[in-house]
């Protein structure tokens, strides 16, 4: 996507341009970014959405799943009527209503070796907002393999952890070195099982879309070598220091 702005693009971004940390110069970086969005749940769709509105140039993706009626209390960017669609079709339909500008990328297949090898070099940064360890694991290991920055988060009940990876800095820990047992079981993720409050899936979402743009405007700090547990029900909220293991395969 062209990175000008026009009269209409400066009016559309406006409320951001005048940040002295974005600017012009700063929004043509976000227009010009490429981000995949692994998995289009409680996570991913308000990861798509700020990211949309914020006028990333190229959003994909990734989710081989169907709306269902109970997909509509968390995940943000579907509807009743969406029941029985494909989730990334419907989200590309939504963020062309929110963003015309935006060019959106479908890849509607669960996420495996092959097929992230294929496209995991269209894109600049990587989102996880899958909701099993085996997926965590890959985008983990791939994002290392290929030096993307990459935003993880999961969610349970009132809970919410953040991390994030610039593997370009061979000096931080990945998702490993804190998940350092072989197997973790997906229980911890399962909000059928589990539950989850709607709003916890929005707010860590919108804190992933967040660093995304932090990261792309090189601005602030992230949460490499950190985890960052919000307990949305008493309203804690803590950085945890991942110390990188010495016999993990990042190193």
């Amino acid at each position: 996507m062209k990175s000008q702005l026009n009269k209409s693009l400066i009016e559309r971004y406006s409320r951001q341009i005048i940040l002295k940390d974005i600017g012009i110069v700063g929004q043509k970086k976000i227009l010009s970014s490429k981000v995949l969005i692994i998995g289009a749940g409680g996570l991913g769709c308000p990861v798509a959405e700020f990211l949309s509105r914020a006028g990333i140039g190229i959003i994909g993706v990734v989710d081989d799943d169907n709306v269902s009626l109970s997909n509509i209390h968390r995940q943000s960017l579907y509807q009743t009527s969406d029941i029985g669609k494909p989730k990334v079709k419907t989200i590309k339909d939504k963020i062309k209503l929110i963003n015309p500008n935006i060019k959106v990328k479908i890849h509607k297949f669960r996420l495996n070796d092959t097929n992230f090898k294929k496209i995991i070099n269209d894109y600049d940064y990587v989102v996880d907002g899958a909701d099993n360890f085996k997926t965590k694991f890959l985008l983990n290991d791939y994002c290392l393999r290929f030096k993307k920055f990459l935003v993880t988060g999961a969610i349970s009940k009132f809970d919410g952890h953040i991390f994030t990876f610039d593997f370009k800095n061979k000096k931080i820990p990945c998702l490993r070195c804190f998940f350092q047992e072989t197997k973790v079981s997906d229980h911890l993720l399962n909000c059928e099982a589990e539950g989850i409050l709607g709003t916890t899936a929005g707010i860590v979402g919108t804190i992933q879309a967040n660093e995304i743009l932090k990261k792309i405007l090189n601005i602030g700090r992230n949460l490499d070598g950190y985890i960052l547990i919000l307990d949305l029900l008493n309203l804690n909220f803590r950085k945890v220091k991942i110390k990188k293991r010495k016999n993990c395969f990042c190193n």
